[in-house]
């Protein structure tokens, strides 16, 4: 029997990313409502996802999904962090003031981090995983794939930037593909919980 899983987000790119780490499961993902606006008011990637996951549970009556992530960069005190998003109007803008912070500062060691948190309907935490992919900022954009600050972001083991992987590599490896492999298992059992019950 399929379940409706709501993901807590209004962008069908993520919907798809999610879909492809949840394929195997007899969940059925859909968007969340559009009125229904989520503040990330939290202070961690957990705490927004727990609160997003929470709230679009408790909104639709559904099981929610939802994921925070962002880059955090060790010289900038972890920086962008939680406002990765919001660090500028666009992925070069977002890009550029990065750079410009970093400046020439020997230290580029940096992580991608990924918090997601599924929430039964009544809004309690189920499930929540954390996914934490290392690597460091490059002092200029390589690669065409990917989005957001992956063009700058370099993985040592894979001499690669997450722009210039193939898809299904990134997938693998990425701080979101770990949070997903971690949280599968884990999905999987409490699917079969609810058919036993």
């Amino acid at each position: 029997m399929t379940r409706l899983l709501v993901v807590a987000t209004g962008n069908p790119g993520k919907l798809r990313e999610m879909q492809a780490y949840l394929t195997d499961l007899d969940w059925e993902l859909v968007l969340k409502p559009k009125e229904l606006e989520i503040e990330e008011t939290g202070d961690t990637f957990v705490a927004n996802a727990r609160l997003k996951a929470s709230q679009v549970a408790q909104a639709t009556g559904n099981w929610a999904i939802a994921d925070d992530s962002g880059l955090e960069v060790a010289a900038l005190n972890g920086a962008p962090g939680i406002y990765s998003a919001r660090y500028g109007k666009d992925d070069s803008d977002r890009i550029s003031r990065l750079l410009k912070e970093l400046g020439d500062t020997a230290n580029r060691q940096a992580q991608f981090v990924c918090a997601v948190a599924i929430a039964s309907p009544d809004g309690a935490i189920a499930l929540e995983e954390l996914g934490i992919c290392a690597g460091e900022i490059l002092d200029t954009p390589r690669g065409t794939g990917g989005f957001g600050y992956d063009p700058i972001f370099y993985v040592p083991s894979q001499q690669m930037t997450f722009a210039e992987m193939p898809p299904q590599l990134k997938h693998q490896i990425s701080h979101r593909g770990q949070a997903f492999q971690a949280l599968l298992p884990k999905l999987q059992k409490l699917q079969q919980v609810k058919r036993d019950r």
